[in-house]
């Protein structure tokens, strides 16, 4: 008996967003799923697995990560349902290459993905918690963001500076730590003195100058939170004790899987958005989101 694989609109928009030949991949890999829906791989959580496809195996296809739900408890039995399309970066094969000017198409989707992401979560906040909405700044110029790039001394990633030209960061105010982890998005000017403090206090070993710090745990502490390294993508997490680990293949993810779990609440794992006085939070509060 073969399973019934759903491709929600939004995923569908995606699919257009990012090319002609990432909704025929999609279509293919439908087809392959209503047939051996355990094809991906497992995520952790359960009936969520994530299926990789290859570049250069669609015409105008870029390689993709595709997550989907299959059968109990997200869905009935017979089910999947795609519910996420990242596309992948191209591979970086040693220090001497993050230097390089990226691929620009790559870039393009990178943008078209963090803004569609964000959007979704603005749109939630502004629906369900107006206090963190409030905590919003305004977008930043181009003028601002190449000034920023001038005093950090490196090339912004693509999907940072749509970021920053959504929102250049969020005033210092109640219910401003909404992000995922009670995260604190930082402002342009805190990530560019959290930067020079690193590039003052640490040494080579600890320290790398593509690392651009983009939300602190806490809203007013520096000693812990996520930096994106510009040169790979990833983002990474740092603490006080200057432990680095990767928490995510990139800023898209970061923000998709946010996303998904506002949408979603079943798919956060063990720290479900909740509402704190027309707050997000997440794991805090009583009041389910």
């Amino acid at each position: 008996m073969s399973t019934t694989v759903d491709i929600p609109p939004h995923i569908q928009e995606r699919c257009n967003e990012l090319g002609s030949g990432v909704s025929y991949a999609v279509k293919v890999l439908r087809t392959r799923l209503s047939g051996d829906p355990l094809l991906g791989t497992p995520q952790g959580e359960p009936s969520l697995y994530t299926v990789e496809i290859d570049g250069d195996t669609f015409e105008d296809c870029p390689a993709l990560q595709v997550h989907y739900a299959y059968g109990p408890p997200l869905l009935e039995e017979g089910r999947a349902e795609i519910r996420g399309i990242t596309a992948t970066q191209l591979p970086v094969t040693g220090d001497d290459d993050r230097d390089q000017v990226p691929d620009s198409r790559l870039e393009e989707i990178a943008v078209r993905q963090v803004t569609g992401a964000w959007k979704r979560i603005e749109t939630w906040l502004r629906e369900h918690a107006p206090v963190s909405f409030a905590s919003l700044q305004a977008g930043a110029s181009r003028e601002e963001i190449d000034r920023a790039e001038g005093e950090l001394g490196v090339r912004v990633p693509a999907e940072l500076k749509a970021l920053w030209g959504l929102h250049r960061g969020v005033h210092s105010s109640v219910g401003a730590a909404f992000l995922q982890d009670n995260a604190k998005l930082m402002t342009i000017a805190e990530a560019i003195d959290l930067h020079r403090h690193w590039g003052e206090v640490y040494d080579d070993h600890l320290w790398d100058r593509r690392w651009i710090p983009v939300c602190t745990l806490g809203e007013h502490s520096w000693s812990s939170g996520l930096y994106l390294d510009a040169g790979t993508g990833e983002v990474w997490s740092w603490d006080e004790f200057a432990n680095r680990q990767v928490e995510f293949e990139s800023l898209t993810s970061y923000l998709e899987e946010m996303a998904d779990a506002l949408e979603v609440p079943s798919l956060a794992g063990p720290d479900k958005p909740s509402l704190v006085d027309g707050a997000l939070a997440w794991g805090l509060g009583s009041e389910p989101a």
